[in-house]
């Protein structure tokens, strides 16, 4: 080592673990094997979680509050019986309904509660019965770099992210010193998904992908996760992604599937195109103040229904003519 250079001290380490470790030639060879070809990957819900979700796996969900929840795609996993998952995110209407499956052991996340309705009931009963057994907390910012440090192969990233606040101390973020201006930065470290869930506006069968309003943390998720499942509003033909190329979001050779989804997001919202279902999600939230009542909801609007066509017909067209804003 040369006599001038120095290391660069560690100032503070977050006392959160590092749930998911960093293995960027990993990410990097599974990138380059993955298929580049313009194919037809629509598929249903089942095929595409039964095909790529595995028990265990680090998972996460793109989403901005209830705006564009996955929530076609949540009830799947639900269903498919597979478990024990990392997950991160923010998590509100989706991750209430994997805490009620006890599907969720560990916890990479920003905010989990019910908006304006309170904290999540299902989340403190998970949590205090000991069936979460980790939480590592980071700010909305700092998952957002995080996903960003991994889609650019680099190990970690420096911001001010979290400096100052009890949240960097549940983190597992490093803060040093700056070799520059001797400030001190806090080290994000790289985070990479084993599968992603999106639910977008529009999407051709090939996964090129477009968000209307608010777009989230969907551009960095995208490019940080080794599979990515898509569900989408509408399938549209290559040429109409093709005349409006600056608002594809995602581009296809990121997505591994993509599932046919008119209403995907219920009951939460997509912009311009449907409300939220607030009478279906104030009565949600009475129930899972209590898990009997949680149960009987997770019967009925979950186990009960085979697929998200039987949940469309068990909402009914009246209901969500309601809802619409532009036809889906």
């Amino acid at each position: 080592m040369n006599q001038n250079s120095k290391c660069i001290p560690i100032i503070y380490e977050g006392e959160g673990s590092l749930i998911q470790p960093i293995d960027l030639e990993g990410f990097r060879e599974h990138n380059r094997k993955k298929s580049k070809a313009l194919i037809d990957k629509t598929m249903s819900e089942k095929e595409a979680i039964d095909k790529y979700l595995n028990d265990g796996d680090y998972i996460g969900f793109e989403l901005y509050g209830t705006v564009r929840c996955p929530m076609t795609l949540t009830r799947e996993i639900v269903r498919s019986g597979k478990k024990d998952f990392r997950i991160v995110g923010q998590g509100v209407h989706e991750l209430d309904l994997l805490f009620a499956a006890d599907l969720v052991r560990e916890i990479d996340f920003t905010y989990i509660g019910l908006e304006v309705y309170g904290i999540s009931a299902n989340m403190r009963r998970s949590v205090e019965s000991g069936a979460v057994t980790k939480i590592v907390e980071w700010s909305n910012a700092a998952l957002t770099w995080r996903f960003k440090a991994a889609s650019m192969g680099i190990p970690f990233i420096p911001t001010r992210s979290m400096l100052g606040t009890d949240t960097i101390r549940k983190s597992s973020a490093k803060v040093v010193e700056c070799p520059f201006t001797g400030i001190n930065v806090a080290l994000l470290p790289a985070l990479i998904v084993d599968v992603a869930f999106i639910h977008v506006h529009r999407a051709d069968k090939h996964g090129n992908c477009q968000i209307d309003g608010i777009s989230g943390f969907a551009f960095e998720m995208a490019r940080a996760c080794k599979t990515l499942i898509i569900s989408a509003e509408e399938i549209v033909d290559a040429e109409e992604i093709r005349e409006h190329p600056d608002r594809t979001i995602i581009p296809y050779y990121l997505v591994d599937a993509v599932v046919h989804a008119p209403y995907g997001s219920w009951p939460g919202e997509m912009s311009g195109m449907y409300e939220r279902d607030e009478p279906h999600y104030k009565d949600f939230v009475v129930k899972q103040k209590t898990k009997e009542n949680m149960d009987l909801y997770m019967n009925e609007w979950v186990y009960d229904l085979p697929d998200h066509t039987a949940l469309i017909e068990k909402i009914g067209k009246d209901r969500l003519q309601e809802l619409t804003i532009k036809e889906v």
